[in-house]
């Protein structure tokens, strides 16, 4: 990958000039080559699920690392059984890492994308080193006390959000097994939260429990609760099955109304 600097106001922190490379390395590299190091990644599992917590994950990772982590990649693109393998090494060669879990009470609380953003910057805050740049999967994060650039498709892209990525998937499926353990009946081990047939009908069998999201529209009306309004059928969607058409139909004015419709829906 080659890079290169362009002069910001006095000339710092430079900007990266990003050219087409391959590699999960290719991103820290022209940061740190910048003087913009270390690089941490952060990332999230469970945003979609109606049930269970979100959590986020900030890891960054040591220079020797990348070698011993050469299996790194997107976590929904690796088997359980690798996930599971790379965590312990991602912890033990991590400079460092968090692991933030926000319940669903909260997500119901607050909304899944402010809760999610909030999650990114506590993951951050809990570093026990400072990172120099950090790179963000999908969207910009406000309250970052240091630079960061949102990575479209970051766990893909690059090694430390992947690394995060994994954190945070292997953290939440754990507490998932663990939740099936206090709530037989819903599934929770096999399909995770997410909106399965079988969950689907456990749900409309059993109803919601502690741990199911009152905010989403399919747990609402399970629990009788009134129907949420068309735009947060949408933004449900779109969280749900990242069906951005959907959106698009809705609001053809562009993201900017799905995202407020986001939160409006969510924050309950």
């Amino acid at each position: 990958m080659g890079q290169g600097r362009v002069p910001v106001g006095n000339g710092w922190p430079p900007r990266v000039v990003m050219r087409r490379a391959g590699g999960l390395r290719t991103l820290e590299a022209a940061l740190i080559r910048s003087g913009l190091g270390p690089v941490a990644g952060v990332d999230e599992a469970g945003r979609g699920p109606c049930a269970g917590p979100l959590v986020v994950a900030a890891c960054l990772l040591a220079p020797k690392a990348y070698d011993r982590l050469a299996g790194l990649d997107d976590s929904k693109k690796l088997t359980e059984a690798t996930r599971e393998e790379l965590y312990p090494v991602i912890v033990r060669l991590a400079l460092a890492y968090q692991v933030v879990v926000i319940p669903a009470w909260e997500i119901d609380s607050i909304g899944i994308h402010v809760a999610n953003i909030e999650g990114m910057r506590r993951a951050v805050a809990g570093l026990r080193r400072t990172p120099g740049y950090v790179l963000t999967d999908g969207f910009r994060v406000p309250g970052i006390p240091v630079p960061s650039l949102p990575v479209i498709g970051g766990d893909g892209a690059a090694a430390c959000i992947a690394a995060a990525s994994i954190l945070a998937k292997v953290t939440r499926d754990r507490i998932m097994v663990e939740l099936d353990g206090r709530f037989p009946g819903y599934g929770f081990a096999a399909h995770k939260g997410y909106n399965t047939p079988e969950h689907t009908a456990a749900l409309q069998r059993l109803g919601p429990s502690s741990e199911h999201r009152r905010s989403w529209r399919n747990v609402r009306e399970a629990a009788g609760l009134r129907p949420v309004a068309a735009a947060a059928d949408v933004a449900d969607a779109v969280l749900a099955e990242g069906l951005d058409e959907a959106l698009s139909e809705q609001f053809p004015n562009g993201r900017t109304a799905g995202r407020v419709a986001t939160d409006a829906a969510h924050a309950r």
